[in-house]
């Protein structure tokens, strides 16, 4: 079947849902999503939003856009950097003007806590700048959009997976998506695509991702010859529930609470003597490293406590509540009595497809590809630079899916519909059948493990040019498992094993990307630190990493990071 739009969404969650309010009324948009809108993982952030609204202390966008660079070990862009920092106030009142419903202060004015790397007077003090809903923000920003999406009649398609994207001439003219409920490919054409597809932290064995979090959107754009930027840098948030993942927010943090060693010291104190446990995330999850490496950990075990015992029950019930009930369901532990287990984490992407602050997808030599837009986690704005500082991804998703919305806008009115390829379904029906056709072979849970469990071992938190070499030589094995690979479901409805191999293909070509990445930046810089080259160098390193598929080894180029106001200097804390 066919269905045509004017823009096709793929992704409901905020980034998706953003642009979709900007062109709800105006043009005729649709919203494709991988599982019910609702579940989208933007629903799990949990800490707040950042604006510089200075409702508890004084505050301004200038420290606000120093702290997103300096976070980002200066491979931020500053001139998009100063976009979301300008922009920040009006995107929390937005939001609240459509409902949603922000703690308050003793005046009655939206609250604001302490977050991690969020500072005043440029790196002077921690301050204030976290907009919050309790502890679970994206779940009251999601709600809130989806309802306004309803009301505004935009169309949702729940539970289509994107499999393949369409060109023509260079130009992007839609998509093949399978619907889960009966198995059937459709197509649908578009004049403007837009990529809304979130993160791909399931190539980890250890993250707080969504088990829909597998990179679709960013591997098949990788897949269609659009080069991806700095994968290398991979967040891991220092607080996952040990054993589990499962992430405590650093809220837990900026309510108070402290991290303690097996000896019970506050051992941040050791590597960030000014803002201690709330210094940026690469700094904490390295500091529970070293820990854990030096026999600091808990009865010599690999994790170290998060303290909240001294806050109080009153406290974790009213602004820590959803924490409170993870550390009970997943580790057994009431936080009010007793400290948590936890374990860095893989949180987040901060490299992507590479886009402008417009949202427009670039190709090799930096060119707008043409009917084809990314937003939100699966995009690389060159925002977040080397490490995203907490509460800047909420506010990104706005931020961007606004300004994208109103870009895309003033190209329809330029933009005609190009014709729809002959067939567009039948690359993925092929592979398909070559998929189910099998009566024996390797299993796609299998190989999924393996590669998420090299991915741990070698392209973690500590990396070393011999393991990300052994990591690549064992991708490329794995990427020959997965060409037999066979399903023990032969059938069409709600056929998982099929959605879980078609997503493996995209995977093994991150993995592949990340690792090579990493391998050839020969510094450490942000969430990438390599113990072969434990200094940043920004002589030779100050630049964005592409990296393009090939048939052979991936072809790697770079670009300038743009800078503006700041000059890169050592990162102190």
């Amino acid at each position: 079947m066919v269905f045509k739009h004017d823009v096709v969404i793929v992704g409901a969650g905020l980034a998706g849902l953003r642009v979709a309010l900007e062109l709800a009324g105006k043009v005729d948009v649709a919203v494709i999503s991988k599982v019910y809108p609702t579940r989208s993982h933007s629903g799990a952030a949990q800490g707040g939003m950042a604006a510089a609204l200075g409702n508890e202390e004084a505050d301004s966008w200038e420290w606000h856009m120093f702290d997103t660079v300096k976070g980002g070990d200066y491979l931020t862009d500053q001139d998009v950097a100063e976009i979301l920092a300008r922009e920040a106030p009006r995107a929390v009142y937005e939001l609240e003007h459509l409902g949603v419903p922000f703690n308050r202060n003793e005046k009655g004015k939206i609250a604001q806590r302490t977050f991690g790397g969020h500072t005043r007077d440029f790196g002077q003090k921690t301050v204030k700048r976290a907009c919050y809903a309790s502890d679970h923000t994206g779940r009251v920003i999601m709600d809130t959009l989806y309802a306004e999406s309803g009301r505004r009649g935009i169309k949702v398609y729940p539970e289509f997976y994107m499999v393949d994207l369409t060109r023509r001439e260079g130009a992007v003219t839609g998509l093949v998506a399978c619907e889960l409920a009966t198995g059937d490919l459709h197509f649908f054409h578009s004049r403007v695509l837009v990529l809304a597809t979130g993160g791909f932290g399931r190539l980890y064995q250890t993250t707080s991702n969504g088990h829909a979090n597998t990179g679709d959107g960013a591997a098949l754009a990788y897949a269609s010859g659009i080069p991806l930027e700095d994968l290398e840098f991979v967040q891991f948030h220092p607080t996952g529930i040990y054993g589990l993942g499962v992430l405590i927010s650093e809220a837990a943090r900026g309510e108070g609470g402290v991290l303690r060693n097996g000896k019970g010291e506050r051992f941040m104190e050791r590597y960030a003597p000014t803002i201690k446990d709330l210094a940026a995330r690469d700094v904490v999850s390295r500091a529970i490293g070293r820990e854990i490496r030096e026999g600091r950990g808990i009865n010599g075990k690999d994790y170290v406590h998060l303290d909240l015992t001294h806050l109080g029950k009153e406290v974790i019930a009213d602004k820590l509540h959803e924490i409170a009930s993870f550390a009970r369901i997943y580790a057994g532990i009431d936080p009010a009595e007793k400290p948590i287990p936890v374990k860095p984490t893989c949180h987040y992407m901060m490299g992507g497809i590479p886009a402008n602050a417009r949202g427009q997808v670039l190709d090799d030599k930096q060119d707008p590809v043409i009917g084809l837009y990314a937003v939100g986690e699966c995009a690389c704005l060159s925002l977040h630079g080397a490490n995203r500082l907490g509460t800047n991804s909420l506010l990104d998703l706005i931020v961007f899916g606004r300004l994208a919305g109103e870009h895309i806008l003033e190209e329809l009115g330029r933009r005609p519909w190009l014709e729809a390829p002959v067939e567009p379904e039948k690359a993925m029906v092929e592979h398909i059948r070559e998929l189910t056709g099998k009566q024996k072979g390797e299993r796609v849970d299998s190989v999924r493990r393996s590669v998420q469990s090299l991915m741990m071992e070698h392209c973690a938190t500590f990396r070393t040019a011999e393991g990300l070499g052994k990591a690549r030589s064992a991708i490329q094995d794995l990427k020959e498992a997965y060409r037999h690979v066979a399903l023990d479901n032969k059938g069409t409805r709600y056929n998982t094993d099929l959605m879980e191999a078609l997503e493996l293909r995209g995977l093994l070509d991150l993995a592949e990307a990340i690792a090579l990445s990493a391998e050839l930046r020969e510094e450490s810089r942000g969430a990438h630190f390599r113990e072969d080259h434990p200094d940043r160098d920004d002589q030779s390193w100050l630049k964005h990493t592409l990296v393009q598929r090939t048939e052979g080894v991936p072809r790697v180029f770079y670009k300038p990071v743009t800078v503006t106001r700041f000059k890169p200097k050592p990162r102190e804390y």
